[in-house]
């Protein structure tokens, strides 16, 4: 059966573009564009009308770091990719690329097979896998080329963590020379756990256990001495890498040099570092235990320069390495100890209204808004022009979105599957009113009417930055 909806009077705006233009929509995808008011826009019929007047129209968020249902620290991660993709979906992203991880031992089919039998038939909005790689080997290698061949088109490596997702330099450097014959994209977790793990173990020997010392034993230079030594493993292999969850100033110098020295280096950050900091970790009564996440979060003067970095295109993403779990039961499990505090913040959700934020605060441009939360995200990871436009023939990912609405973040209000809110308070300008997912109408005038089973699996395609 077809369908065919238009969306009418809004203020259309790509990373390109701001135009009042009318939407036609057919089958799912963008059929056309045109000026709002002229014979071409006004001789269109259809099922469905939208009326966007005084309102944005912009293409659904890409979010490519999530973790929903993620096992770590004795515990998972408290979104199901149900729960998980109808809070991204209300907070007006309509793709997310999740995580499938390699346990040691185990081939990286067996984890994406398991990743695939969790989201299937669960999601609200469409999805795709980077993989984890835990175990670099002769027959992991091997299998990196058929990932690369059927869509899953990045690997994921840890600096960070021993024992758990560890990679040695040898390591990296294996699978960094095998993605750069195969098109593949390594992202990097560039924190050096091997010093961090030291410096934890002195930490809580002196009875530094609260979790304000989770983020003084990550420092900021452990942070920029893994992003440095990636990117030369990087160079060595001639290999492009991209660095995620950049929260350190001088990680993002790294980046920047590496940048202007030509290499394909990319980086990410995410609205935690950009509007939250070790003022946070320090909140008494074990409340800083909701901050926990790794990277960590830095203090305040960090944040301008990450600013300064999204505006010069030294970091090119924001997403938001959404993992959360509840304070109750699961943030708990760290007290008296921060070292087994499990890592990882709820954002799914707030993300795009965070960046809008950043639009009202004079950080960002609107373009620039939606090329870092929509374009360069699918562009980077080989989804772009399906996902992250509105253009003829794309998706119809569409959120129309009401820059005047202003909203409070709260624990009570959020779809997220968890206790609390990161940004419990925060009075933000701008507001998701309306979501549809290959032109269905996943939230309504501020209800939700999607379902689980709508969002399909997406195969990408390589990175389309390399030169």
């Amino acid at each position: 059966m077809s369908s065919r909806t238009v969306i009418r009077g809004g203020l259309v705006v790509t990373a390109s573009d701001e135009i009042h233009a009318d939407v036609l929509i057919e089958d799912g995808r963008i059929a056309a564009l045109a000026a709002s008011g002229t014979p071409a826009a006004e001789a269109w019929t259809a099922d469905r009308t939208i009326d966007a007047t005084g309102k944005y129209v912009i293409p659904g968020g890409v979010d490519v770091h999530t973790h929903m249902e993620l096992p770590f620290g004795g515990t998972s991660a408290s979104d199901t990719f149900e729960t998980g993709t109808r809070a991204a979906a209300w907070g007006g992203t309509t793709t997310i690329v999740d995580f499938a991880v390699q346990n040691v031992g185990h081939s990286l089919r067996e984890g994406l097979d398991a990743w695939h039998a969790k989201a299937e038939g669960n999601c609200a909005i469409d999805y795709g896998f980077h993989m984890i790689v835990s175990d670099v080997n002769q027959e992991t290698l091997k299998e990196m080329d058929l990932l690369v061949e059927e869509g899953v088109t990045s690997f994921k490596q840890f600096m960070a963590y021993p024992g758990v997702f560890y990679s040695d330099d040898g390591q990296i450097l294996r699978a960094m020379q095998r993605s750069a014959e195969n098109g593949g994209l390594i992202m990097m977790h560039a924190e050096n756990g091997i010093a961090i793990d030291v410096l934890v173990e002195q930490a809580l020997a002196r009875g530094e256990t609260d979790p304000r010392y989770h983020g003084e034993v990550r420092k900021a230079l452990l942070e920029a001495e893994a992003t440095h030594r990636a990117i030369k493993l990087a160079q060595v292999a001639g290999a492009p890498l991209y660095v995620v969850h950049v929260s350190a100033a001088e990680a993002v110098a790294e980046l920047a040099r590496a940048r202007d020295e030509g290499l394909n280096v990319f980086g990410e950050t995410c609205p935690q570092y950009l509007f939250l900091s070790t003022d946070n970790l320090a909140e008494p009564d074990f409340e800083g235990a909701k901050y926990v996440c790794s990277t960590p979060l830095r203090p305040k003067e960090h944040q301008a320069r990450l600013w300064n970095g999204l505006r010069t295109n030294d970091l090119q993403v924001v997403s938001t390495d959404h993992c959360p779990f509840c304070f109750t039961g699961q943030k708990e499990l760290g007290r008296g100890d921060f070292s087994k505090i499990p890592n990882g913040l709820p954002g799914v959700e707030n993300r795009m209204d965070l960046l809008h934020q950043a639009v009202v605060d004079g950080h960002i441009s609107r373009r620039r808004w939606i090329e870092i939360a929509c374009a360069t995200p699918a562009r980077m990871f080989g989804l772009y022009p399906k996902k992250g436009t509105i253009a003829p023939g794309a998706d119809a990912d569409v959120v129309i979105y009401d820059p005047h609405a202003e909203q409070v973040m709260s624990a009570d209000t959020h779809h997220m599957n968890v206790d609390y809110s990161a940004y419990e308070g925060k009075r933000t300008t701008g507001r998701v009113e309306t979501v549809l997912s290959r032109g269905e109408p996943v939230i309504t005038e501020r209800e939700y009417t999607g379902h689980a089973g709508h969002g399909v699996y997406t195969p990408r395609s390589t990175c389309q930055y390399l030169n």
